[in-house]
Formats: structure tokens, C-alpha cells, sequence
């Protein structure tokens, strides 16, 4: 698929933008029997792939009425709105359609978990609450969702969407009946929201097992170890220099007499420093080699009943520029085999997906729906993954 968009030269088209367009048209009839074979109807079909259109070519916010002004008018505006908030197809068949269908042409190299905070001014969205905005420095009322995007060295795109609820909204009966909350979904934690969404990949959708990549710095990083560690998860962590861990040595030490910070524990192996080539770092795209330590540790609060011969044993990798402030960056992982240079490739994979979300996620709105109900909001970022794929995809046109 991926050489289908490629086939288009701008050169020959003269057109840049009209080359991208041709090619994302392509790529949308080539995915729609595909991405919507578990819809019954021709016209469900239909719809899914104006709504997509929509997402793509739509300015401004896509919302539905801005989507049904580029794909139909007044009459297409009712339609769609009924397809994304009534229509009872499952959003769940779609997503992991998407997901199967796309890592067959781009093998993920990781899972990279995103969490996005959308701002709203009423109370009646499903899932808003008041939450801590660090952004912003503030508190606002806002729905929070944690994404899980399919990563490789060439292109990421979203796969799988939790969306967090709450107990203020599964215990009111109310508040479950107007947003057409299932029965199933429950109150969880976000370190919960962060494990069920990345082992539903392969659970759910057949996908590999991956390392799962996060910024975990503000979470219960034992916890999260934890759960991912439950699930067959191997992990990929970025911690705070605070975050409280303990140099692997005799078993019989104290919990007390060993805890330290991280930042502590990485400063004292900075004789273990080491170059690593890097090709891409961070947000401003810094090139060349960085210097990287990697040092056995245990995690305080890691509950004993997990522990075994070995298995309590992490690492911490300290990541920092060679002529500049030591360490950068302090990731905790469970891959105790893998070399420093592996690691701090798959760690550039959390800054890919951050930059794409910014120019390519945000753009087809995954933060747009304007709609209250759970149904409805599945729906519609279902199909703003597949928007993202699917410019993801023929992004090169534009860079030419």
C-alpha cells in the first residue's frame, strides 16, 4: 500500500497538493472493504467513507457539520450525525481492522501510549471531569483518553483508544443511560486504561507482541510495571529523576537502607557512560551521538509476591547530550538483554508519535467530536485513526 502513494510524482502532477489528494483517495477506496466489512449496510459504508473524506479535507474543527459542508451539505450533516451517534455499528470490528490491515505493510517496531486531555466547557460530554492540565498549569474540565499508536522507524498511526471514565459517571445510573455508557465498561485507573488498551493488540486483534513504550512520569510507574508485567507486556518507561529505586545488590538488604532516587542511582554509574549513535533526538531533531549508562536496579513498591529468581531485576537507562546536562533522561525497562543502542532507538519512537500527533492526529480531529455520548465518541476516532493512517501514509507527497 505504502508503495501506492509513492507512485505519485508532484513533479509530474504539478501539483503538489493534488497529488496528495489523488493518492489519499487511493488509499481510502483501496481500505474501504477492508476497514468497514463488519458493516451490513451498503450505505453504513458509504458513510464511513465520506466521513473519513471529511476528516481529511474538512477545515477547521471536523466536526460533523463542517465534514457534511465538504462530502454532501444540510441533508449529509443529519446522516453522518446518525451514522457516528445511532447507528449501531461496532467500533470495535472497525479499529481492529484498521490495526491488522496496516501493520501488514508497517510491522510495528513498538507500542508508544499517548495520553491527550480534551478541553470542554459543558459537563455533559461523556467522560468530562475536572482534571490537572500541566500545559496549562491549571485545572479544567476535560475528557482524558489514552491512545496507543503502532510505531517503526518510518510512520506511526493509532490502533487502539481507551476512554477514561470516572466512578462520578459508571455510578450514576443517569449519566450512563444519556450517554449510552455499556454495561461492561467500568471505573479504572489510567494505569489500568494504559495496559487493557495496549493488550487488546494482541488479545483482540491478533497483533505481535511489542514492547510498549510511555512516558510514565506523574504515574504509578510500580503499578503500571506492574500490570504490564501481568499482561505479557514488555516495557519501555521514561520516569522522574525522583522516582524511587533501588540498586540491585544483596537480597537480604533492607528495602530501607538501599532506596534512592533515580537520578541518584544513574549519577553514580556515570563512569558507565557511553556514546551511541543516535539519528534523531527528541522534538528539536538534535543529531549525533548520545551518551547513554545502563545500571541494574529493583523498584521500590514492586509488590513481593511478583518476585522470583532474577525477575524483580530492571534497568535504567540514563540518557544525556555529550557536551550538555547529565542525564537527560531516565528510562526504566524490563528488557534486561537489550543493549543501550536498542533501547534509546525504540525511546526516540515516544517523540515520532508526539510530533505526529501534533501534525497529523490533531489535524484530522481527535479531539473534534462534539457529541456526548461513548458510542459516538468511539466511533468517530475510530475513523480519525484511519484519517491518520492514511495521511500518514502519503505525507511524503508533501515533503517532496
Amino acid at each position: 500500500m505504502t508503495d501506492l502513494a509513492l507512485d505519485f510524482n508532484p513533479a509530474a502532477t504539478g501539483d503538489k497538493v493534488l497529488a496528495r489528494e489523488a493518492a489519499q483517495e487511493m488509499l481510502l477506496t483501496e481500505l474501504r472493504p477492508v476497514l468497514f466489512a463488519s458493516l451490513p449496510r451498503i450505505d453504513q459504508r458509504q458513510k464511513g467513507v465520506q466521513y473519513i473524506r471529511g476528516l481529511l479535507s474538512a477545515r477547521g474543527r471536523k466536526t460533523i457539520r463542517n465534514i457534511a459542508t465538504i462530502v454532501g451539505g444540510q441533508g449529509t450533516e443529519q446522516s453522518l450525525h446518525h451514522f457516528i451517534n445511532s447507528s449501531p455499528w461496532d467500533w470495535r470490528l472497525v479499529r481492529q481492522s484498521l490495526a491488522r490491515h496496516f501493520a501488514r505493510f508497517s510491522l510495528p517496531r513498538a507500542w508508544v501510549v499517548r495520553s491527550i486531555i480534551i478541553p470542554k466547557a459543558g459537563e455533559h460530554s461523556v467522560g468530562v471531569g475536572r482534571c490537572f492540565v500541566p500545559s496549562l498549569g491549571q485545572m479544567l474540565s476535560a475528557q482524558r483518553a489514552i491512545g496507543v499508536y503502532a510505531a517503526s522507524d518510518t510512520v506511526t498511526y493509532p490502533v487502539n483508544w481507551h476512554l477514561y471514565l470516572t466512578e462520578d459517571w459508571t455510578n450514576d445510573d443517569s449519566r450512563r443511560r444519556r450517554a449510552s455508557i455499556p454495561e461492561e465498561v467500568t471505573a479504572e485507573s489510567l494505569e489500568a486504561c494504559v495496559v487493557r488498551a495496549c493488550a487488546e493488540l494482541p488479545s483482540r486483534c491478533g497483533l505481535p507482541i511489542r514492547p510498549v513504550v510511555i512516558d510514565g512520569r506523574g504515574a504509578d510507574v510500580p503499578g503500571l510495571v506492574e500490570k504490564l508485567r501481568a499482561a505479557g507486556l514488555p516495557l519501555l518507561i521514561r520516569i522522574n529523576g525522583t522516582e524511587p529505586l533501588m540498586p540491585s545488590g544483596p537480597k537480604k538488604a533492607r528495602v530501607r537502607d538501599c532506596l534512592r532516587k533515580a537520578f541518584h542511582v544513574i549519577s553514580s554509574a556515570s563512569h558507565l557512560r557511553r556514546p551511541v549513535a543516535s539519528p534523531e533526538y527528541g522534538c528539536e531533531g538534535k543529531a549525533g551521538p548520545r551518551l547513554a549508562a545502563m545500571v541494574p536496579v529493583r523498584m521500590a513498591g514492586y509488590p513481593d509476591r511478583l518476585r522470583g529468581q532474577g525477575d524483580e531485576e530492571f534497568r535504567l537507562l540514563g540518557v544525556g547530550d555529550i557536551a550538555g546536562k547529565w542525564p537527560e533522561e531516565l528510562w526504566v525497562t524490563d528488557m534486561t538483554n537489550a543493549r543501550s543502542a536498542t533501547l534509546l532507538r525504540l525511546s526516540r519512537l515516544l517523540d515520532q508519535v508526539e510530533r505526529d500527533f501534533t501534525s497529523i492526529s490533531e489535524p484530522v480531529g481527535v479531539k473534534d467530536f462534539t457529541g456526548r455520548s461513548y458510542p459516538g465518541w468511539h466511533r468517530h476516532i475510530t475513523l480519525a485513526s484511519a484519517a491518520h493512517a492514511i495521511a500518514a501514509l502519503t505525507r511524503p507527497l508533501a515533503e517532496t
